[in-house]
């Protein structure tokens, strides 16, 4: 057996491109790599995003938003290539610093545009400027809170762990599956315990809460992330949690969110790369 021992050197240096299928645009330093000036529709929300599961918690937002009838919630949603490296280009690295999606420019005031940048941030701005999603209670709003913050801090196991190394890393190796498959195997048990007593993750009423959750551990979930993870993590087994996201997953709203940022295909030819008006997923 080879031995796969890795000592690590005295001072960390990057010799070449690591990180498997995300190596080409993977770099330890932050910045424009490009001049690339961001399309700008006619919308005051503009949204630069992919339809992956933090940008769709955007696009659900904005939806659920629209369908409640707040008409000032009418956004433009520009694709970001990740992997072409879309997102280190000038115009959009103004917006977000760190170069990750999502990133919303709010030009209701032209004269002061508002950048908003991590999806969490982002739902909560959202929330916030059209009083929905949000409850008013202190304390289901301070659940709504705590679930939402919990999410931005559990999915990073879940995806650039679990998913990294089961789905996308060059070579697998035991130890760092199971090491993120036992961890994710954890949320889901968290979700379970509290979905068993409440119908929503912030109680009785669906919010922001549910928003952030649903794109992540329901993609996965429902056999839409990193092949054969639903199978391998046994997550059938969480009756709770599968209750709750056939629930969320029914919403209208959700199912128009998860259409937007996307490149059509043949099991999927309702995907929009775009989105400027309701009529684009009408």
């Amino acid at each position: 057996m080879a031995d796969n021992t890795y000592t690590p050197p005295a001072i960390w240096t990057w010799d070449a491109p690591s990180g498997g299928k995300f190596a080409s645009i993977n770099r330890p330093t932050a910045g424009a790599t490009s001049d690339r000036i961001l399309p700008v529709g006619d919308h005051p929300l503009q949204l630069y995003s992919l339809g992956t599961p933090n940008g769709v918690k955007v696009t659900i937002m904005l939806e659920e938003l629209l369908a409640t009838g707040h008409k000032d919630a009418e956004y433009d949603a520009w694709k970001i290539d990740i992997g072409e490296g879309e997102q280190f280009g000038s115009g959009f690295v103004a917006i977000n610093p760190n170069s990750k999606i999502p990133a919303l420019l709010d030009r209701t005031d032209p004269a002061r545009p508002q950048r908003v940048f991590e999806s969490g941030a982002i739902l909560l701005y959202l929330a916030e400027k059209f009083s929905a999603l949000l409850p008013t209670d202190p304390a289901a709003r301070t659940e709504a809170l705590s679930w939402l913050m919990w999410q931005m801090g559990a999915a990073p196991f879940l995806g650039g762990g679990f998913g990294h190394f089961y789905a996308y890393a060059p070579d697998k190796y035991e130890y760092p599956i199971n090491r993120y498959a036992m961890e994710v195997k954890r949320q889901y048990d968290v979700l379970d315990r509290h979905l068993a007593d409440h119908e929503y993750m912030a109680g009785a009423d669906y919010s922001v809460a549910d928003i952030a959750i649903w794109p992540w551990y329901g993609a996965v979930a429902l056999g839409q992330a990193y092949d054969g993870a639903a199978t391998f993590l046994g997550l059938d087994n969480y009756k709770h949690v599968q209750r709750w996201i056939k629930r969320v997953g029914q919403r209208p709203a959700v199912q128009r969110g998860r259409r937007v940022n996307r490149s059509p295909s043949d099991t999927e030819p309702d995907l929009i790369r775009e989105r400027h008006s309701a009529a684009d997923l009408d």
